[in-house]
């Protein structure tokens, strides 16, 4: 039989294997966990949270080495998560949802944006003033966000012609195109910036519709969350942690997007990061009249994207909401 002193000594590395520290303890001494995040574009405020909490310590106090890769058009991060290339990724919920009803056991951790930014863009002097006029015209549209837009043209009887957008905006800059898909933080603003008076726009937002959908989430696979649930735990109330400190530091966490953007040699100024920033942080945290908390992805929000998939044939099969949201931020508090 073996004495107790030496079974303390076998089970003890079992224990610790995959320890990371509370967010008080001293982690100067102990070994940090080195994990691997990828989001889905190269470096803007849309990812700003992340940033602080890597940039302030907040990773590194609960014991992680967070390597931040660059995402990109080329770079698909669900794709790199299921070729465990990534430890924890961000994703819109219907492409997750899509990865997850192809096989690659995917799991939700926290909802980062809740209300959709997506929109359409189309010119006044095509004639575009209401939905109607949408009917049987020139629309670019992302292909991975193509849940949101075929929900909103089913929804209003909507029959346009549809073709793969890219990131490029000068076809409609040039009025090469009757409409375009955009993001309220990103190319609304860029059209813009471009020189273009807004008023010569028409804007169809999404959410106004009630055809949004959330947005980026925080991703691993399965075997992650079994294998590590301590580290998991600790990357999303880092990433929540850093979050808050964007929100309260706003011109801080500019500095540091702009650091990392010139360093990504990403053409950007500092004006459209700022709008960036104010508009993703208002999808990020709720105001008093928004149904969803912070960091969470509602029941209802979920059903609902899932039934969208599923009457455009997007979804095959789905997974109830508890497979797939392992949300640890109801854990922590």
């Amino acid at each position: 039989m073996k004495s107790p002193a030496l079974l303390i000594l076998l089970v003890l590395p079992l224990l610790t294997a995959f320890a990371v520290p509370s967010p008080s303890a001293d982690v100067s001494s102990v070994p940090l966990t080195k994990v691997s995040f990828l989001p889905q574009w190269i470096p803007q405020s849309q990812f700003a949270g992340f940033y602080m909490a890597d940039k302030k310590g907040f990773y590194r106090k609960r014991g992680l080495d967070v390597t931040i890769l660059h995402g990109g058009p080329d770079v698909d991060p669900l794709a790199n998560l299921a070729k465990e290339k990534a430890d924890f990724v961000t994703a819109f919920l219907p492409p997750a949802l899509a990865s997850r009803d192809r096989g690659v056991p995917v799991v939700h951790l926290a909802q980062i944006v809740n209300r959709s930014n997506l929109m359409i863009l189309a010119w006044k002097n095509k004639g575009i003033r209401e939905l109607k006029d949408l009917d049987g015209r020139d629309i670019r549209i992302w292909d991975d966000m193509r849940v949101g837009y075929d929900t909103f043209f089913k929804a209003f009887r909507i029959d346009p012609k549809p073709c793969s957008h890219y990131y490029s905006l000068d076809m409609f800059l040039r009025r090469g195109l009757d409409a375009c898909a955009a993001m309220h933080y990103n190319e609304y603003h860029r059209i813009y910036q471009a020189g273009i008076d807004l008023e010569e726009l028409t804007v169809f937002s999404l959410h106004d519709f009630g055809c949004g959908f959330p947005e980026d989430g925080i991703y691993c696979l399965e075997s992650t969350l079994s294998k590590s649930p301590k580290v998991c735990r600790a990357f999303t109330e880092g990433s929540m942690e850093g979050w808050e400190y964007a929100r309260e530091h706003p011109s801080e966490a500019l500095d540091v997007v702009m650091a990392l953007a010139w360093q990504a040699h990403m053409p950007t100024n500092r004006a459209h990061m700022q709008w960036m920033l104010e508009k993703i942080l208002a999808s990020v945290f709720p105001s008093p009249k928004d149904t969803w908390k912070f960091g969470q992805l509602s029941p209802p929000d979920y059903t609902r994207t899932v039934e969208a998939m599923r009457s455009l044939q997007q979804l095959k099969k789905g997974v109830p909401f508890e497979q797939f949201v392992k949300s640890t931020i109801q854990e922590a508090k």
